[in-house]
């Protein structure tokens, strides 16, 4: 057993999360690379994850949040009640979990986590698993339709991995991230992707690289799990800005995904797969259509048009945008994304990064150098924050012309005196990074 040295950063806490930083006192983030003791409290509360909705679990590396949003956003579309945990969240740990569609109040927390506490008895158990088991117990008590489960990290020993015949397993794109845990190898870390594949049960992949996909079909080829994968089973592409889904002889072809970016056509043609390989009849082409040009993510290439940063940027003309982006795969998405921001009107781009210290700075950066953005590089509220001066000569190394600032609004008065036509402006990293930028203006926080 031992420290998880990610987790924290991904459990930043806001004063009203009362309950959460109780039981973070209470349970560190360990990994002992088992189930066990997730196993053991979800048997101390009767197995509330054999009497759920069907499940579609989903792990990957990038990407995950956004499938699991489609998915959320389709199966509503049709009318469906649904569950959904996901992780991590942005600025209240209620986003994590949404009981039939609706976030748990902190009344429901704290009411629950005293009674799983209670189940657990004092035994070691670490906050991501508690927080697991308290999810899976809430929807057990709810009636829904689905349940959407997010994998948190890896797959084959997290908190989730406690459904032995899930509806449907889904892998987003597996690409190096959280090396220190489950890598460092590409092979080893879709291998810990992979264990969320089930017996007999199906899979959909999205693309994968040779290296990444060779452990999925081995996974799946050993538990005659039938995998569906993009690419060579099935498609998803962008035509005449509208997204295309390839289904064996049949063609969706629907409105383009709410979420910016070419990625999210990936991402949205894999949730139409998994949803449809679901089988629920009242899930129709017109709710996908729905559900794909409806879904919310925020802090995924989210436009920001409200609170004291927006206001800055609208009143020098520029417009402003937050991202997640903090590993490679990531960045590749993002410089896409920015680079067809910028061929819109001609204006340049502006980055403003802050990233967690684990995080490899060295291989995001380079994916801008055709795009060749002004960089303002900053910490944020972490014990964890890349030195600003680290980021900005790793930013430099790439080519970028970068500088390190003291603070988000320092940075964004720098961005906002670039010289000539009004930059887009990006504030993209470390999720904690952008919830510190949501956390700014409670109106905008997410529902």
């Amino acid at each position: 057993m031992r420290p998880d040295p990610g987790r924290p950063d991904y459990d930043a806490l806001r004063t009203s999360d009362v309950t959460v930083a109780r039981l973070r006192a209470h349970h560190p983030s360990l990994i002992d690379f088992s189930t066990g003791r997730i196993l053991r409290l979800l048997a101390a509360l009767d197995h509330p994850e054999r009497r759920l909705a069907p499940v579609i679990h989903v792990a990957g590396t990038n990407g995950k949040g956004s499938t699991c949003a489609y998915l959320r956003a389709i199966a509503e579309a049709a009318g469906l009640k649904v569950h959904a945990l996901t992780s991590p969240h942005l600025v209240r740990f209620a986003e994590r979990i949404r009981i039939a569609g609706t976030l748990i109040t902190d009344e429901q927390f704290g009411e629950l986590a005293d009674e799983v506490e209670a189940a657990n008895a004092g035994q070691p158990i670490s906050f991501h698993e508690i927080t697991a088991a308290l999810a899976f117990f809430a929807f057990s008590r709810t009636p829904a339709d689905l349940c959407v489960i997010e994998v948190g990290l890896g797959g084959r020993y997290d908190a989730t991995n406690v459904f032995d015949a899930p509806a449907v397993s889904v892998i987003t794109p597996v690409a190096l991230d959280h090396l220190e845990i489950l890598g460092p190898e590409l092979h080893k870390i879709a291998w810990e992707k992979a264990g969320i594949i089930k017996r007999g049960r199906p899979v959909i992949a999205a693309r994968q690289t040779d290296e990444a996909l060779a452990p999925i079909e081995r996974e799946a080829e050993s538990l005659a799990a039938p995998l569906t994968l993009m690419g060579r089973d099935f498609d998803a592409y962008e035509a005449h800005g509208r997204l295309c889904v390839q289904l064996g002889d049949r063609l969706l072809d629907l409105a383009p995904p709410s979420l910016y970016g070419a990625h999210q056509f990936a991402n949205a043609g894999l949730a139409a797969a998994a949803i449809m390989a679901l089988g629920d009849r009242r899930i129709d082409e017109t709710a996908i259509a729905c559900g794909v040009s409806r879904a919310v993510w925020p802090g995924r290439f989210q436009p920001l048009a409200k609170g004291p940063l927006a206001a800055k940027a609208k009143a020098r003309g520029a417009d402003l945008w937050l991202d997640g982006a903090h590993n490679p795969h990531a960045g590749a998405a993002l410089a896409d994304a920015a680079t067809r921001l910028s061929a819109r009107d001609g204006r340049p781009v502006v980055l403003i990064v802050g990233m967690l210290g684990r995080k490899d700075a060295s291989a995001f950066f380079p994916h801008f150098a055709t795009l060749g953005p002004r960089v303002f590089t900053t910490g944020f509220d972490s014990p964890n924050a890349t030195p600003a001066e680290d980021l900005s000569a790793a930013a430099t190394k790439a080519g970028l012309q970068a500088e390190a600032v003291a603070g988000v609004e320092a940075a964004l008065a720098k961005a906002l005196e670039t010289p000539g036509q009004t930059p887009h402006v990006i504030i993209c990293g470390s999720l904690h990074f952008v919830g510190d930028v949501l956390a700014m203006t409670p109106d905008i926080w997410p529902t």
